[in-house]
């Protein structure tokens, strides 16, 4: 038997390798013989960088750079193994994992810090860029970021506008003439974790606003901004950026990629699958097994869940997706590849004891899921 283990993060819990140790741990306990083989995952948010570069024999380094509230915080950045690719990812500088529950405030929090990381990257004199988005607690259209590259954003009397959310409002002009002159030219590829608009009730703010501190009124007012900024971008660059897909990914950075860097959005899991030549091991495994701290409706709009069980579909693989939270309708995911979605939560305890006991529960889910397919096949 040979079990793939194809899991991205559990959010404040478990990173994806984590992830897949707790998951061996369990098959091991009932199929101690089996062949397990690792692939950590990500979708674009946290763990693109660690993924990609160590399945491709890369090269990490960090830097310093502005965090979301202003603090100095350590990211890094990595080098893939063939040397002409950089790769960044937005949570190591503007990650909601940097700022505490009780600080969370989408109408302060700034991207500068990726423009900072971007500006290291291009150190590395790369021929291409990956992005990777996800996993950021802002929703300021990505407007930090490229105030960090050069671009200049004014009010209406020339003042340079306020970093943060709350302030696009304010937005009157913006100026492109001193992007750094490295990027141009140069090709970038935007691994998104999902593939939602801009703005609306799909949007940036309606849909990820809450999760990063918004309340109803916030929400309501950041998608109003939100709105306002595609407005002055189309005004001033030409650029249709509100209605894209993919455009409201990390609180709408994905939308200041396409209008003034010209990058390419892609889906996040995808790009991953390729690098990693997932699908490579799929020819001759029996079953994968994959999760994400939460599965629910977010999850058809391009997580990794969807994504391995859409590859491994196309090879006839069943898969178990585990999460510590499951909602809502699923059978787009059962159509989608997913065999069966289990929760690992196995008792009524509170989000800390769920976060602080994954690594445990994720070990027990997959050792029951394993004593099951024994007796299914003595049943056989």
């Amino acid at each position: 038997m040979k079990i793939l283990l194809a899991p991205d993060s559990f959010k404040e819990s478990m990173s994806a390798s984590e992830v897949c140790q707790s998951m061996e741990k369990g098959i091991r306990k009932v199929f101690p013989d089996a062949l397990v083989v690792s692939m950590p995952m990500s979708d674009g948010g946290e763990g693109l960088l660690a993924s990609l570069v160590e399945a491709t024999n890369g090269t990490l380094y960090s830097t310093m750079v502005t965090g979301p509230l202003r603090e100095q915080v350590s990211a890094s950045y990595g080098l893939l193994g063939d040397k002409e690719t950089a790769i960044i990812e937005v949570a190591q500088a503007c990650g909601l994992q940097l700022v505490p529950k009780e600080s969370r405030n989408p109408f302060a929090t700034s991207s500068y810090g990726v423009g900072q990381l971007i500006l290291e990257a291009l150190k590395l004199k790369p021929k291409r860029l990956i992005i990777g988005l996800g996993g950021s607690s802002t929703n300021d259209g990505g407007a930090g970021m490229l105030s960090a590259l050069g671009v200049k954003f004014t009010d209406t009397i020339g003042h340079e506008l306020r970093l943060g959310g709350g302030f696009l409002n304010q937005l009157a002009s913006v100026d492109i003439s001193g992007l750094d002159s490295r990027l141009m030219g140069l090709e970038i590829v935007v691994a998104c974790d999902v593939m939602n608009p801009l703005t609306g009730s799909k949007g940036a703010s309606v849909v990820f606003g809450p999760q990063k501190g918004a309340d109803l009124l916030m929400v309501e007012i950041l998608d109003k901004n939100l709105k306002h900024y595609a407005s002055v971008m189309k005004k001033t660059l030409n650029k249709e950026i509100d209605s894209v897909q993919g455009a409201g990914a990390a609180g709408g950075i994905g939308a200041a990629l396409m209008a003034v860097l010209n990058a390419k959005l892609t889906s996040g899991i995808n790009t991953v699958i390729q690098l990693t030549k997932f699908e490579t091991h799929l020819s001759d495994a029996s079953l994968v097994l994959t999760g994400e701290g939460s599965i629910d409706e977010q999850t058809s709009f391009g997580k990794t869940v969807l994504g391995i069980a859409k590859a491994s579909k196309r090879k006839k693989v069943p898969v178990i997706a585990y999460s510590g939270r499951i909602s809502g309708n699923l059978e787009s995911l059962y159509k989608a590849g997913v065999t069966s979605a289990v929760s690992i939560v196995p008792r009524v305890c509170t989000l800390n004891e769920a976060l602080i006991e994954g690594p445990n529960n994720i070990e027990m889910a997959v050792e029951n899921t394993m004593r099951l397919l024994v007796n299914v096949k003595k049943f056989k």
